[in-house]
């Protein structure tokens, strides 16, 4: 796939972050958008009508919720060459202090949403020989202390893409997934907290971050590069390869940055 020109691209999670900066650059690029998130209102705000673009309500957490989307998609343009699965929620607390409930969700949206839009969209992606795409993280990686429904979230997506992907290895369908580092988006600022609340800031200075566009640059640039999986920043190769080589190490570097972030809830333990 050398260009997105006139391809049918899918994204969940579009009102914000690396969502919206992916809607824009396929848009840029010429492809036909179709996108989702929760709050609808927002999600229409901030893109121009037009006839390359399909925004819908959708919360990737329900399956009725994405196979309605899908089908819309389907209906409208029908096909679909290049799913990305980016709606996703974090958390910052301790595994010890937070309702059951907070990994739930996590697994229900970082997970099962990406579950759900990939069975309705598979036949079109084999058909068409298209792209599945997984929007992880390091945490798929390595697990990360203060946020163990996000790595759960993130190791069984990655699993699970991986599975599918040595499945469909003859059929001319891609399954892939990029690991962005810490971007620039609110992802934090909407990060589950012990209780369930949102954090409400985020404890990173963002400006010193990849900005959601680059990422999203990379993301596209992978795509239709059909790459098999990309881990975007050089902290995270190198914590995915200590963490291959030097597992016991890696533990101990892992807990000391993380026990550094302002108000970590690893402070509990010391």
């Amino acid at each position: 796939m050398a260009t997105l020109s006139n391809k049918v691209v899918v994204i969940t999670g579009g009102s914000s972050g690396i969502g919206k900066a992916l809607t824009e650059a396929a848009l840029a690029q010429g492809a036909l958008v179709a996108v989702c998130a929760r709050n609808f209102a927002k999600l229409k705000a901030l893109f121009p009508a037009s006839d390359k673009l399909l925004c819908f309500q959708a919360d990737v957490s329900k399956e009725t919720d994405c196979y309605t989307f899908i089908d819309a998609v389907l209906k409208q343009w029908g096909r679909v060459d290049v799913l990305i699965n980016n709606a996703g929620i974090s958390m910052r607390a301790l595994f010890e202090d937070a309702d059951i409930n907070v990994i739930r969700e996590l697994m229900d949206i970082n997970f099962w949403g990406t579950v759900y839009c990939t069975k309705r969209v598979l036949p079109s992606i084999i058909k068409h020989k298209g792209v599945i795409v997984g929007i992880s993280s390091i945490a798929g990686y390595r697990g990360l202390p203060g946020r163990t429904g996000y790595s759960a979230s993130k190791f069984a997506m990655q699993g699970f893409l991986e599975s599918l992907r040595t499945e469909l290895l003859h059929t001319g369908a891609h399954v892939m997934w990029v690991s962005p580092g810490f971007t620039a988006s609110n992802i934090r600022n909407v990060a589950r907290i012990a209780d369930g609340s949102t954090q409400a800031e985020t404890p990173l200075d963002e400006s010193k971050l990849m900005t959601s566009e680059q990422c999203a640059a990379h993301v596209l640039a992978a795509v239709t590069g059909r790459r098999r999986s990309v881990v975007l920043s050089l902290q995270g190769k190198m914590a995915v390869w200590l963490s291959k080589l030097l597992p016991g190490i890696a533990d101990k570097m892992v807990y000391r940055h993380f026990l550094k972030e302002a108000d970590s809830p690893l402070k509990k333990y010391h």
